[in-house]
């Protein structure tokens, strides 16, 4: 297939062009282009190209698409609340929620909606964990506070943030995918605090390298991290406790990272991720 897509979150980009198919990402004035990713696929200069369908993930790019080729909306945000009404609610196409959990609280109408769930390119068991420290990945930390629980991370000392502005917070700053990959792979335990955002690669990435994870228990975050694997609750005092002994005890952390790279391998695998989106591509397609 031929398939159009903007590049709007990177990492989910990164898992979905490495299937077998040709991508096309606008580049300037309609798109960043690849932005430097070293991607298969072709930057174009207009979505004005040859193709057989569209991933739309903004309602701006809804009057982009070529002329009747057809198309599917990847929503990849929760609502605001969970009576929040989706922009394209009763609409005859079809809306592509990332997580179960999402797709629960968007009031989409009659609009038909499927889950695929995220698939993560493996970056392999890189965890050494000999820093006896936590990492967490959290972009915009500021501007968001609340959101993705940045008032938490003093609970969890000590504390490596890295993402886009944490240096506001005293953090790391962003990295790109394989540094940053090597870097949490040095921490002991990866700490997700995330109140209400929908499920972040970056917990998933860090399953897949082999770290012990603890995470507050909201949104998506229910499904992706059985206890076996750390800890998750809703009460941060007892996540703090697990996050202590974790950094207390490295053979713990392994065992328990090993357990977290196990699940992360069965339920959030490429081959998956990118068999579901060829089954309803080429269904849409017709």
């Amino acid at each position: 297939m031929r398939i159009l897509l903007w590049h709007v979150h990177g990492s989910w980009t990164h898992s979905f062009v490495q299937g077998g198919h040709e991508y096309l990402v606008p580049g300037p004035p309609h798109g960043i282009g690849l932005a430097g990713r070293p991607w298969r696929a072709t930057e174009v200069e207009s979505s004005d190209v040859d193709a057989d369908v569209v991933v739309v993930q903004r309602l701006e790019e809804l009057s982009r698409i070529p002329h009747d080729v057809p198309c599917v909306y990847l929503e990849h945000n929760t609502p605001s609340t969970p009576a929040q009404q989706h922009p394209l609610a009763d609409w005859d196409g079809t809306l592509v929620h990332v997580t179960h959990f999402n797709d629960l609280m968007w009031d989409c109408g009659s609009t038909r909606t499927v889950v695929i769930e995220h698939g993560v390119v493996d970056p392999g068991p890189l965890y050494t964990g000999e820093l006896p420290r936590a990492a967490a990945v959290i972009n915009d930390p500021v501007r968001r506070g609340r959101i993705v629980g940045t008032d938490l991370l003093p609970r969890f000392d000590p504390i490596d943030v890295f993402g886009m502005g944490t240096e506001e917070i005293g953090g790391l700053g962003d990295h790109d995918l394989l540094s940053l990959h090597r870097e949490l792979a040095r921490r002991r335990v990866y700490v997700h605090t995330p109140r209400w955002t929908s499920l972040g690669l970056s917990l998933l990435e860090a399953m897949h390298i082999g770290m012990p994870v603890v995470a507050l228990a909201s949104t998506e975050a229910i499904r992706a991290v059985p206890p076996e694997t750390g800890a998750i609750s809703t009460d941060v005092d007892e996540l703090a406790r697990a996050t202590r002994e974790l950094v207390a005890d490295p053979a713990l952390a392994a065992e328990k990272g090993l357990r977290a790279r196990e699940f992360a391998l069965a339920h959030y695998g490429l081959d998956a991720f990118l068999r579901n989106w060829d089954v309803l591509l080429k269904e849409v397609i017709g």
